[in-house]
């Protein structure tokens, strides 16, 4: 087994005296071609090419003598020290950090990172990657091939980002470009890069108390009364605020989700789903439906994609959903959403026929199905008098083959 596993950070810069030093006791260096090539890699050690982290690992293990594995950026950050530090492997690490790739990027683009979602991107996670950036005005995108601007760039059809790409950081190929998000398509990328991903309205402020979103920048609870969506004829029978708060705790919207609301009136469920950290495409047949949805939108801080269009048709050309409210149309709407199978389905019902109808359809879909009666009354307490009063059928449907 190896002596020691030694991994070194390289940003570019010369490296400092502890790297030096590891790296020339080394008997086993592992790590990218372009560091395979550094004058400090003895000449006498073993060099591995390094792909397969956890295959390499396996190597290290088998070692006897001292190894050392270089890697860009810094290791411990979405690197190689997670994989190495496994018990599988029974190795003992030593890190030796530099300033990682990200933090280099916004050093380049002489911008702050404090308020950034940081996200890996690859053929796995590409998709939850680009419902980040739909979600949040700032996102730092670790990309891989296949899952880089390009690919970005085209997921992101109809929402307009700002992309800052850093290809090849700290080598004397690097390169730093701005441009939209459209125009990322027609490029070819050298990996590897980091893409900044810029656009929406932001909430400003003077910086908060944690990095990304601050969760406490909006009031709280999962909704909000019907007075924070003001400006409009009011709030529709199916976006009642405790309807809503069942609707939202069982879809269980969150970062890396794309949530369709569908029917959105007044925008209430969509800016409170939006609030969560999910992606939100609003869609409704309704023009003012559309404004008022984009208002509450601006006036909560919450990025939005608003789609005008009658559910199904409009439906076919939108990406895949995660979850989904259907807030009108009834089963044929129910029907058309099932059949892109989402994790989770809810809607409701006026009656118990059309909950019936409803409910027969998703489980004819492979959907597990709930409902229960909601009846909400609302009461003045200065006098304990009824002020309104609301009663629905809600029904939710998971897939149970699928993670929820």
């Amino acid at each position: 087994m190896a002596d020691r596993v030694t991994v070194i950070g390289w940003d570019g810069s010369p490296l400092t005296a502890a790297a030096r030093s590891a790296l020339g006791a080394a008997t086993l260096v592992a790590g990218a071609a372009h560091h395979l090539t550094l004058p400090e890699v003895p000449p006498g050690a073993e060099r591995i090419r390094l792909g397969s982290v956890s295959l390499a690992a396996r190597r290290i293990a088998g070692h006897r003598g001292t190894a050392v594995v270089l890697a860009d950026g810094d290791p411990g950050f979405f690197g190689v020290v997670r994989t190495l530090r496994a018990p599988e492997f029974g190795l003992e690490v030593e890190v030796v950090p530099a300033v990682s790739s990200v933090a280099a990027a916004f050093a380049r683009a002489g911008m702050p990172w404090d308020d950034a979602q940081v996200v890996v991107a690859h053929r796995r996670t590409l998709r939850r990657a680009v419902n980040v950036c739909r979600a949040h005005t700032k996102v730092a995108v670790l990309t891989s091939p296949g899952a880089g601007p390009a690919e970005l760039g085209l997921l992101l059809e109809g929402v307009h980002r700002t992309f800052v790409v850093c290809e090849e950081l700290g080598t004397d190929r690097e390169r730093v470009s701005v441009l939209t998000s459209d125009k990322a398509v027609d490029h070819t990328w050298r990996d590897p890069n980091v893409v900044i991903v810029i656009g929406g309205a932001s909430a400003g402020g003077d910086g908060g108390w944690i990095t990304g979103s601050d969760p406490a920048a909006g009031p709280r609870g999962w909704t909000l009364p019907a007075e924070a969506y003001r400006g409009g004829p009011g709030l529709g029978e199916g976006e009642a605020e405790f309807l809503r708060a069942a609707q939202l705790a069982r879809l269980g919207p969150r970062v890396g989700d794309l949530v369709w609301d569908i029917g959105c009136g007044s925008g209430a469920f969509a800016t409170e789903a939006a609030r969560a950290g999910a992606a939100v495409l609003a869609v409704d047949r309704d023009l003012e439906a559309c404004a008022r949805t984009d208002a509450a939108a601006r006036r909560h801080g919450v990025q939005l994609q608003i789609v005008r269009g009658t559910a199904p048709h409009v439906l076919e050309n939108l990406p895949e959903p995660d979850v989904v409210r259907v807030g009108g149309g009834g089963a044929p709407v129910v029907s058309a959403v099932a059949d892109r199978r989402p994790q989770r389905i809810v809607t409701h019902a006026a009656t118990r026929d059309a909950a019936e109808r409803v409910g027969r359809d998703l489980t004819e879909h492979g959907y597990r199905v709930e409902c229960a009666l909601l009846q909400s009354v609302q009461l003045d307490t200065r006098v304990w008098t009824e002020t309104e009063r609301s009663v629905a059928f809600l029904l939710s449907g998971v897939l149970p083959d699928r993670r929820t």
